[in-house]
């Protein structure tokens, strides 16, 4: 069976939204983001909202059974046969591990693909999009890198001992940068 689930890795700002996009147009594979889901979830009137509206304005990542907990409410109602695009998923070890077992479990072939971008691009490009979007969380730019670095950069390392990492460079043109994701994943 071809690969048909693409996990996007990478620091903020590092574009895995934007890529996302484009790749769900030359697929029709749906997207399914972490930030989406708890940007959605921070807007609710709860106490869990509350709790992680306040870590998130901070710049800290959801705890992984958090993540892993919309990860597989996410999967597991998809089809064996349909492709599906999750960005943002397995950024801690722990979280990394639970979506290879979940993956593997399913038989769905897959590829975690990271987007490999310097600070200094991550920091121009953070300070643009907060000055637009007004995202509180591209306002704490040195935690977030700091919790990337503390906590995506082992997770990186689980999907690399388990032979599913797919490193590409993430500077360049959009197009640029969707070619090489493209050509990595073998999507036409």
């Amino acid at each position: 069976m071809d690969l048909n689930t693409i996990l996007l890795i990478g620091k903020p700002g590092s574009g895995k939204g934007t890529q996302a996009k484009l790749l769900t147009q030359a697929t029709g594979w749906p997207i399914i983001a972490s930030g989406d889901l708890f940007r959605a979830l921070i807007k609710e009137d709860t106490h869990v909202a509350a709790r992680m509206r306040e870590e998130h304005e901070r710049g800290l990542l959801a705890p992984e059974w958090f993540a892993t907990y919309f990860f597989q409410k996410s999967i597991l109602p998809i089809k064996p046969e349909e492709g599906v695009i999750f960005d943002g998923f397995g950024r801690k070890a722990p979280e990394a591990k639970i979506v290879i077992e979940v993956l593997n479990w399913l038989g769905r072939p897959f590829s975690a693909v990271h987007i490999k971008v310097s600070d200094e691009e991550i920091i121009d490009r953070l300070k643009k999009r907060s000055e637009v979007s007004g995202r509180a969380d591209d306002s704490a730019i040195d935690k977030r890198l700091e919790e990337y670095r503390t906590f995506t950069d082992p997770a990186i390392e689980v999907f690399r001992e388990a032979g599913k990492l797919v490193e590409i460079e993430g500077e360049g043109t959009v197009e640029e940068i969707q070619a090489r994701i493209r050509e990595a994943a073998g999507i036409k």
